[in-house]
C-alpha cells in the first residue's frame, strides 16, 4: 500500500496517464514510466480514462455491446479502487481522447507544465489518437508494454517478422528469447493535483469532461463458459489474478493441450483472454507464474501449448507494427479478387438464423454471453466467409461488438488468417460444419444448450 498522497495545485508540473487496453497496476511499464517522470520533475500524477461516446459500424450496428461495456466497467471499478487506496483517483471521461485530454492538460497549466503518457498500441485508429493529440501541442510519451516478449528483445526488427508464425515460433524459440521479469506494483505515488480531488462540478471548464460514467450490468447468462457476473470471473486484476493463482493451483496447465478445443464450461480453456484484453492481466505475469508452475510440477505439452498461444497472441501485434493499414483493407495482405458482400446472409449469421446448427447455435451463445470458444470462433467465421460469402470485416465488426475479449490485434489477426487475407500460407482456412459438428458435439449437447427454444 502508498501512502496517502497530498494534492498540489496546478502551479507545477504534471504527469496525466492515459489509461488504455492496459487497466492493471501490477506489471505496467507506462505507468512506471509516468510515475518516474512525476517523480523525476517534482510533478503531480493523475490517471484517466477515456470513455469513447457510442458509435456504429460501417454495417449498422453499434461497434461496443453491452456484455464489453459492462465487464469494462467492473475492470474500471476495480482500478479506480486500486487506486483510491493508494491515495490517488482515476479520472473517467466521456469523450474521444483528442478531445478530452487537452481540456484537461490546459486545465492542468498547458502544454508547457504537463506530459501525457500511455500505451502505444500499433492499430490503426489507437495510434490516430496519439496522432491527433500531438497535433495539437501535446507531449505524448507511449511506452509498449502489452506483449508478452517485447520487441526490442527478438532476433529481428518487426519490419523484417517471418511472413508465417511458425518461422516466428521457430526463431524465437532458437534464439532462446524469453519475456522480461514482471515489475512489481508501485509503492509510493505522486500527489494528485488539487483541482482534480475536487467533486466534478468544481472543476469550472473541465467539468464538462467528467460527468459520472455508469453503464447498466448487462445480464448475465448461466450457461456461459465465461460468468463475468460472477465474483470469479469479474472484470479487473483483482479477479484476474485470483483466476490465475487457481488455475496453476490446479494443475490446469497440464490438460490444457486436451482440453483447449472444448465448446462448454469454465476449465476447457485458461479464460485468460478477456483479463489480457482490457489489460486487467500482464501476459508477461501469466508466462513467470507459469515457468514457476513448470519448475515445480512438471512441464508437459499442455503448459507449453499456454506458451504457444500467448506467441501467437505477440505474432498479430508484431504484424500491426510491420503492415499497419494495409491489415485492414478489404484484400488485406493479399491479391485474390473481392467478392460482393452477402448481407442477408450476414444478418442471418448475426442472428444465428443460418440453418447450420453447429453455427446458430455459436451464435447465439457469442449474443447471450458475449464469449465463445476458439474452436466455434473458427468455425463460425469460415462459414460467413466460404458458405455465406460475406465480407470477412463484417464478421470482424461483429465480433468486435460482441466479445467480451476483443482486442484490435488478435481479432483482426484471426480474422485475416481465416479469410486468407493474412500470412497463412495455406491461403485461408475453410472448416467443414458437419465434420466439425461430428468431432466436437456429436452428441448434440452443445446444439441443444444452445437452442432456439
Amino acid at each position: 500500500q502508498g501512502r496517502k498522497s497530498d494534492t498540489v495545485g496546478v502551479n507545477m508540473k504534471a504527469v496525466l496517464y492515459w489509461f488504455r487496453s492496459d487497466l492493471r497496476l501490477h506489471d505496467h511499464p507506462a505507468l512506471a514510466q509516468a510515475i518516474a517522470l512525476a517523480t523525476q520533475q517534482g510533478a503531480t500524477l493523475l490517471p484517466v480514462y477515456c470513455h469513447a461516446p457510442d458509435a456504429l459500424t460501417r454495417w449498422g450496428f453499434e461497434r461496443v455491446g453491452p456484455h464489453r461495456r459492462a465487464f469494462t466497467s467492473d475492470t474500471l471499478a476495480c482500478l479506480s479502487a486500486a487506486l483510491a487506496a493508494r491515495g490517488s483517483r482515476l479520472l473517467q471521461c466521456t469523450g474521444d481522447a483528442p478531445a478530452v485530454l487537452p481540456v484537461l492538460v490546459k486545465a492542468l497549466g498547458g502544454t508547457d507544465e504537463c506530459t501525457v503518457v500511455c500505451e502505444a498500441i500499433a492499430a490503426p485508429e489507437e495510434q490516430a489518437e496519439v496522432a491527433a493529440l500531438r497535433a495539437q501541442g501535446l507531449t505524448v510519451q507511449t511506452v509498449w508494454h502489452s506483449s508478452l516478449l517485447h520487441p526490442d528483445d527478438l532476433p529481428f526488427a518487426a519490419a523484417h517478422l517471418p511472413p508465417v508464425f511458425t518461422a516466428f515460433r521457430n526463431a524465437v524459440e532458437r534464439a532462446q528469447v524469453q519475456p522480461r521479469a514482471p515489475l512489481p506494483m508501485p509503492i509510493v505515488w505522486p500527489a494528485m493535483p488539487a483541482i482534480f480531488a475536487l467533486p466534478p462540478e468544481h472543476l469550472g471548464s473541465a467539468g464538462q469532461c467528467v460527468p459520472l460514467v455508469a453503464y447498466a450490468q448487462a445480464v448475465g447468462d448461466e450457461r456461459s463458459s465465461f460468468p463475468y457476473g460472477t465474483p470469479a470471473f469479474a472484470g479487473g486484476e483483482v479477479a484476474a489474478l485470483a483466476h490465475l493463482t487457481q488455475y496453476l493451483a490446479r494443475k490446469l496447465p497440464h490438460s490444457y493441450k486436451q482440453t483447449r478445443n472444448g465448446l462448454t464450461g469454465v476449465d476447457y480453456s485458461s479464460k485468460f483472454s478477456p483479463w489480457l484484453a482490457t489489460g486487467a492481466l500482464s501476459a508477461r505475469q501469466v508466462m513467470a507464474q507459469l515457468r514457476q508452475f513448470e519448475a515445480g510440477h512438471g512441464a508437459n505439452d499442455g503448459s507449453y501449448w499456454l506458451w504457444f498461444e500467448l506467441l501467437w497472441r505477440d505474432y498479430f501485434r508484431l504484424l500491426h507494427l510491420q503492415h499497419g493499414r494495409a491489415l485492414y483493407r478489404a484484400r488485406g495482405l493479399s491479391d485474390p479478387p473481392l467478392t460482393a458482400h452477402n448481407a442477408q446472409g450476414f444478418a442471418r449469421w448475426c442472428g444465428g438464423q443460418t440453418g447450420e446448427p453447429l453455427v446458430d447455435a455459436a451464435l447465439r451463445e457469442l449474443v447471450a454471453t458475449g464469449y465463445l470458444s476458439n474452436r466455434l470462433r473458427q468455425v463460425a467465421a469460415s462459414y460467413l466467409v466460404y458458405d455465406l460469402h460475406g465480407d470477412w470485416r463484417a464478421g470482424a465488426a461483429w465480433f468486435e461488438r460482441c466479445l467480451l475479449d476483443y482486442d484490435p490485434y488478435s481479432n483482426q489477426g484471426n480474422w485475416l488468417y481465416i479469410a486468407g487475407r493474412g500470412t497463412d500460407p495455406r491461403g485461408g482456412r475453410r472448416f467443414n460444419p458437419q465434420k466439425q459438428t461430428q468431432d466436437h458435439d456429436a452428441d448434440g449437447s452443445y446444439r441443444r444448450l444452445w437452442s432456439a427454444a
